[in-house]
């Protein structure tokens, strides 16, 4: 019997080596309680293996992209092209702008040539992006607003964001919706950005392996721990455990396209 869904991981990656030894343990783990996930990729070789997954399991999906710190290879762009058509591709990304370890501007304009690029395939493909922003919100927002005509009316969501409560305002008119992982069931400075965001524009992720809640702190991240993320939001919000758990899923399909 089918387990009904109770959430989404909304931002993942059960393909990556860390799983390699019980990713199909980890997969079902979570997919037994109810709990789905994307898997998003930050190359072509993690876009191509969580596509994979999404034909092996249902209630998992895959987002395909080039993360800003990942060195571009000749011919990977068309083929994460061609991969964007599969149908439980629901996303591009992860993609973004990170400056905190590439000061140079060389090498930042050549993320936001390729930002631009993932831009133009989430237009193409009438698929939201799946945002990676480190240090770089200025440039961003930038980028974002000279490509309004581009950005879809649910253009998509930042993920383990980490912006000012300025920048949410401006992403916020855009129509965007956040993120938010294992970090704010241990670090109280983003209490007031979580309260902040209206909670329509919430979504939960766990950015597996890295960032574990404070519950498993030290230990390996996995979807199942996504749970954690929602009873912190629901306790920094003051809100009903019940009512943030169904208006998150309900984000989650909504930003998606989840049916």
């Amino acid at each position: 019997m089918k387990t009904e869904l109770r959430t989404i991981d909304a931002h993942t990656h059960v393909q990556s080596p860390e799983f390699d030894l019980d990713r199909n343990e980890v997969i079902l783990r979570a997919l037994d309680l109810g709990i789905g996930m994307i898997n998003s990729g930050a190359d072509l070789d993690s876009s191509k293996k969580a596509v994979e997954l999404t034909q092996k399991y249902e209630n998992v999906w895959a987002t395909v992209g080039i993360h800003p710190t990942e060195n571009r290879v000749d011919g990977d762009w068309e083929e994460i092209k061609k991969l964007s058509n599969h149908p439980k591709v629901i996303a591009i990304g992860e993609c973004g702008l990170d400056y905190f370890r590439d000061k140079e501007e060389s090498v930042q304009k050549k993320q936001i040539e390729l930002f631009k690029n993932h831009i133009d395939l989430s237009f193409e493909s009438q698929k939201p992006l799946v945002i990676h922003c480190r240090e770089a919100f200025i440039d961003m927002i930038d980028l974002l607003q000279s490509s309004k005509e581009k950005l879809l009316s649910k253009p998509g969501i930042f993920h383990f964001f980490t912006g000012t409560k300025e920048n949410t305002e401006i992403l916020l008119d855009m129509n965007f919706s956040f993120t938010f992982g294992g970090l704010i069931t241990f670090n109280r400075s983003f209490d007031d950005l979580v309260r902040f965001i209206p909670l329509d524009h919430i979504l939960v992720e766990t950015d597996a392996p890295l960032v574990s809640p404070k519950s498993h702190r030290g230990q390996r991240n996995e979807p199942i721990y996504v749970t954690e993320v929602i009873k912190s939001i629901a306790s920094i919000k003051n809100i009903p455990l019940q009512e943030v758990t169904v208006k998150i899923l309900k984000n989650t399909k909504n930003v998606f396209n989840i049916v």
